[in-house]
């Protein structure tokens, strides 16, 4: 009996030991471009699109657990390897492209971290730059672990969404009869809607920071199945604060047939339906994403550059040893930060471009990968097994769809 109970614990501190990767990159899903898809989503068609959640939790698993399984048996990162067996000039193609839709949602983080600020009378002028700095100093002059720790906090912050959705007193019967028999008119834009959220779940950069961490915990085979235990538990976190963001939206703002255009928006609107303390706590966790994105997103963007083009990488470095990685790291902060201060700065044109580039380059990492996870070569006797490529391929089927939808559709719209 005391050997089983000192069993469990030895596993449980082995899982807690190997946190942070799944949990941290799943998080990262619900930034602020995240936030504001589910909430216009949910004003615009209460709870009927709340189905959606249910294939993007499963392709996002499979993918995530694809990157964890590279990212452990090859001790390399997705770029990496990518660079190996592509070449350097479509590496080149690939990253540059890659690395001008990173500078973009990074633009939107901060575009998030202003907006729920002025909620609380805050100036973007003083929120951003200093937001900006604090962002900098973590990670250039913290260790891995202490970054983890913070970003791991971070969250479980984004689960005060729950109380915002709760204080909204949502119908759960329709709810549950939205999941099963949604009601929804097919036309171009709640297509686009679909694609947008299914679509938010997964992005380029997320691929290349999950490998990366993956290798900067230094994992290993053997912790296969706890890894894969918090690639779940983080895909899970995710689903469930997006669900409760519907919730939200779709209790107050789709039942008092108010329209919204950003996630700022929807915390303003809850104050008078749910309640002063609904509409900060809705802000707030706005705010934690658009922290926590602004801080991921740009350091996943550094780690892949760096390592495609063979430079050191690592916030575990010191600035003298990864100079290529701080200094661009730090680029992309300072021109993320910069273009919000900008007055009249064009943010939903950088945020359309931003999503089109994604929507390009999105298949093509997919592809990739799936072309890797097979090279027994590469891979051993760890390549993806038959089921694992019926339903990898089937997502990147799906996702390449999706991208393609998403690009031609407003082309066809307008002609007609």
């Amino acid at each position: 009996m005391f050997k089983n109970k000192k069993s469990l614990f030895a596993q449980i501190g082995i899982f807690l030991a190997i946190l942070g990767p799944g949990i941290i990159t799943g998080s990262v899903d619900n930034d602020a471009g995240g936030i504001t898809t589910y909430s216009v989503a949910a004003a615009v068609y209460g709870y009927n699109l709340i189905w959606t959640l249910i294939p993007s939790f499963i392709v996002l698993v499979v993918i995530q657990e694809m990157n964890a399984r590279m990212g452990i048996v090859t001790g390399k990162g997705l770029a990496d390897l990518i660079r190996e067996n592509a070449g350097v000039k479509i590496t080149f193609f690939i990253f540059i492209g890659l690395l001008i839709a990173d500078i973009g949602n990074t633009t939107t983080e901060f575009a998030g971290v202003a907006g729920s600020m002025e909620v609380f009378g805050v100036s973007k002028y003083i929120s951003v730059p200093i937001v900006g700095f604090l962002i900098w100093f973590m990670v250039v002059k913290g260790t891995y672990k202490i970054a983890e720790r913070i970003f791991l906090l971070f969250s479980v912050s984004l689960l005060m969404y729950v109380v915002s959705a709760l204080m909204g007193k949502p119908h759960w019967g329709e709810i549950g009869q939205a999941i099963i028999h949604p009601k929804l008119d097919i036309n171009t834009k709640s297509i686009s809607m679909i694609i947008g959220i299914i679509g938010t779940t997964i992005a380029p950069w997320m691929q290349f920071y999950m490998q990366s961490s993956v290798i900067e915990k230094g994992l290993k085979m053997k912790q296969y199945k706890y890894t894969l235990i918090d690639i779940v538990v983080g895909c899970v976190a995710t689903v469930v604060v997006a669900f409760f963001i519907m919730v939200a939206c779709a209790s107050t703002l789709h039942e008092n047939g108010i329209q919204i255009n950003e996630a700022k928006d929807a915390a303003l609107a809850l104050k008078p339906l749910a309640g002063e303390f609904a509409s900060q706590v809705f802000a707030f966790g706005l705010f934690i994403a658009s922290i926590f994105s602004a801080t991921i997103l740009p350091l996943a963007t550094a780690f892949y550059v760096c390592e495609a083009f063979g430079f050191e990488a690592g916030i575990d470095k010191k600035w003298d040893e990864a100079k290529e990685f701080y200094v661009l790291y730090t680029s992309i902060l300072i021109i993320g930060a910069a273009v919000i201060l900008i007055p009249n700065a064009p943010l939903i044109a950088i945020s359309l471009w931003t999503q089109v580039i994604n929507g390009m380059l999105l298949p093509v990492v997919l592809v990739c990968m799936m072309l890797i996870v097979n090279n027994s070569k590469i891979m051993g006797k760890y390549v993806n097994k038959p089921i694992n490529n019926i339903i990898g391929w089937g997502a990147v089927t799906v996702l390449v769809v999706l991208s393609l939808v998403l690009l031609l559709l407003p082309i066809f719209t307008n002609a007609n």
